[in-house]
């Protein structure tokens, strides 16, 4: 894996007891690095930019991810930086 870019800080990190069942860990560090370096997976093009809009006003950042079974999870920065959760969409 490239040398991260982090483009902020993440806080702390919280996977939900549901999505740590669920998804594998190697996806889960995937996307969490994905998700510090601006890459928000599966979203519209209007989420894409309120995330980069977030990611310089210092907003909430969401990034969803499919796992390779077809899972959808979601990453979320809070804007305060404090914690980044990573959760099934059912657990929001």
């Amino acid at each position: 894996m490239p040398v991260s870019q982090k483009r902020f800080s993440m806080g702390r990190i919280l996977g939900t007891p549901n999505v740590l069942r669920t998804v594998w860990i190697d996806e889960i560090r995937d996307a969490l690095y994905r998700h510090s370096n601006g890459d928000w997976g599966d979203v519209s093009q209007a989420d894409w930019r309120s995330n980069d809009y977030a990611v310089r006003h210092g907003e909430r950042i969401l990034s969803a991810y499919i796992t390779k079974e077809g899972q959808k999870f979601w990453i979320i920065t809070e804007a305060d930086r404090s914690a980044t959760t990573i959760l099934l969409p059912e657990d929001y």
